[in-house]
């Protein structure tokens, strides 16, 4: 049985996701789903970062789109930032 994940967003994400193209926006909704079903799929190249976003973790969107949330429990995520790796990381 699949666990009930609550899933919020901020304001910085849904900002962020509101300028992405319809193409990117559908493959977020693809890869969240994948996410909530498979979260270790290699597909999303889930892991923690570190530095500036420790704590945060990050899934593969597109080749180079990532969406960033931070973990509150087991049941509660809160999609904090998306964009391109330069975007996020530079």
């Amino acid at each position: 049985m699949n666990q009930i994940i609550k899933i919020e967003y901020t304001k910085k994400f849904r900002k962020q996701y509101s300028k992405l193209n319809s193409k990117v926006r559908a493959q977020f909704k693809k890869r969240q789903k994948l996410w909530l079903s498979e979260p270790y799929n290699t597909q999303l190249h889930l892991h923690m970062l570190t530095g500036e976003y420790a704590g945060l973790y990050s899934i593969n969107i597109t080749g180079d789109i990532r969406a960033l949330y931070e973990k509150i429990d087991d049941s509660y995520v809160i999609f904090g930032f998306i964009g391109t790796h330069s975007q996020l990381y530079d």
